[in-house]
């Protein structure tokens, strides 16, 4: 059932944002906006965007309530398995495995590393802005494997996530990729995209690359810089295409930046649902690859910059073909 709000004179020109926040006690901003952003709050009787300003007397609906942050909290799992790639007083590096979510998206969703990691890291459970998170400093796509940071204290939470919103971390990931039609692939072959990204207003799954200004502008594209360079021609048995090991390094984090990015310069990641319409299917045949192998980034502590590994999981011997 939805819920109804009079704006009282006093509220009379907050942001639709803040004046929910504040109808609903225990909700964080950043919840409420994303209902808002889903199309579920009207003012006056029109959908509305998180910046608009409410007026007395409009009546504001709520269709979809947001949940209360606690409930979104992940549930501790100690049986799942967690794998620690560093560990220290102040942040943890862990190895997310491919089909794994990084975290709950919804109240009480078993199965993401973050229940994996409050069951050993307790004191990750109440770190950062969104309840989901608990102390993940970023996150990566549910069937793309390797490094994710997380912090054990707020202040290197908060360091972290500076660094990140700098482009001070740098992320470097292989891919196994198709070269679109008329794609001349070739080893040592590199190259770089610097095209915003937002989302398709089409399909809201989809990250939409925009290379025209315009369009960047009406989507409300935010920066993203890719580099690739094609390690070596991967020739797989039983399958007449060739595919790339394709490397890709990443100074922003945008959503599906490095699958977008491939796929806009003509190297979609084999079998890639999204973005790799047409190609032919990855080893994996349920999934693509995408692997986050490493993490440069400055020690929320000391200063000094680390880089985090993780190993290319072997996938029925892909990697060694060519």
């Amino acid at each position: 059932m939805a819920d109804r709000f009079i704006v009282a004179p006093e509220a009379a020109g907050q942001r639709v944002d803040r004046f929910l926040t504040e109808a609903y006690p225990g909700r964080s901003r950043r919840r409420v906006r994303a209902v808002i952003d889903d199309g579920a709050v009207r003012v006056a009787g029109r959908r509305v965007r998180a910046g608009e300003l409410v007026r007395a007397g409009d009546e504001v609906v709520v269709e979809r309530p947001p949940p209360d942050d606690a409930a979104l909290r992940p549930t501790p799992e100690p049986a799942a398995p967690l794998t620690v790639l560093h560990e220290d007083a102040a942040i943890l590096a862990l190895h997310k495995p491919a089909g794994v979510a990084t975290h709950p998206l919804r109240a009480g969703e078993p199965g993401s590393l973050a229940s994996a990691l409050v069951a050993r890291y307790p004191e990750c459970l109440a770190i950062g802005d969104d309840p989901r998170e608990a102390g993940l400093a970023h996150r990566l796509d549910i069937d793309t494997s390797g490094v994710i940071l997380a912090a054990r204290t707020p202040d290197a939470w908060r360091n972290l996530r500076e660094q990140f919103s700098a482009h001070r971390v740098e992320k470097r990931y292989l891919a196994l990729c198709a070269a679109a039609p008329g794609f001349s692939a070739s080893v040592g072959l590199s190259g770089e995209v610097r095209a915003p990204i937002g989302h398709d207003r089409a399909d809201r799954r989809r990250a939409r690359v925009c290379a025209d200004h315009e369009l960047a502008v009406r989507l409300g594209a935010q920066a993203a810089h890719t580099a690739w360079r094609i390690v070596r021609e991967v020739r797989l048995p039983r399958r007449e295409v060739a595919l790339y090991l394709v490397e890709a390094t990443a100074s922003t984090g945008r959503m599906h930046q490095v699958r977008a990015h491939l796929a806009f310069v003509g190297l979609p990641l084999a079998g890639d649902a999204l973005y790799g319409e047409g190609t032919p299917p990855s080893p994996l045949d349920e999934r693509h690859l995408l692997h986050a192998e490493a993490v440069s980034f400055d020690h929320p502590l000391t200063g000094v910059r680390m880089t985090i590994q993780a190993p290319l999981p072997t996938v029925a011997g892909w990697l060694t073909a060519g």
